[in-house]
């Protein structure tokens, strides 16, 4: 009979796991929300514009994290086309209202506006992604590999973070 033998020494410690993708772009999709929500409650225009600059950067960071690590991993597993080509074109939409309000400032002609209709155009685009039978749904039902992709969607956020930063 032989007998077996169970290592049973600790393992090393890595850094905090990164979340699985669904969860992290969904943590995303919050943290912005909480923020548009803000800005509509915010009376001042220093304020205004600090919420502004915080959206504008996480939306930045999340569409690029989507469209070089997300979305072609949906596209190769062969979730359905459509719903991607749309998610691409919400992407660009919002993209050029980024840069609209990077460009503007409070009191510009129609600045909060933009704002506002860029929170409404990104509540549309969460709701498609994270409703049963959304694209999250798809992802998770193609049989994708949840846990490595949140690690390299962490890992790119995180880098993107920390160039945006060095360069304010």
């Amino acid at each position: 009979m032989a007998v077996t033998h169970t290592d049973t020494r600790k393992k090393p410690t890595k850094a905090k796991p990164a979340p699985g993708a669904v969860k992290l772009l969904k943590a995303d999709h919050r943290e912005v929300e909480d923020w548009f929500d803000a800005f509509e409650g915010a009376g001042s225009g220093p304020r205004k514009l600090k919420l502004a600059k915080q959206i504008c950067l996480a939306l930045k960071v999340h569409t690029q994290i989507e469209e070089e690590i997300f979305y072609p991993a949906c596209r190769e597993a062969g979730i359905d086309e459509g719903l991607m080509d749309e998610a691409d074109v919400e992407h660009g939409a919002a993209k050029k209202l980024i840069k609209e309000i990077e460009a503007g400032k409070p009191g510009d002609d129609h600045w909060d506006a933009k704002v506002i209709v860029l929170g409404e155009m990104i509540k549309h685009h969460v709701k498609e992604e994270e409703q049963f039978g959304g694209l999250f749904h798809k992802a998770k039902r193609a049989g994708l590999d949840m846990e490595e992709l949140g690690e390299k969607l962490q890992a790119r956020k995180e880098a993107l973070m920390k160039r945006a930063k060095a360069r304010h």
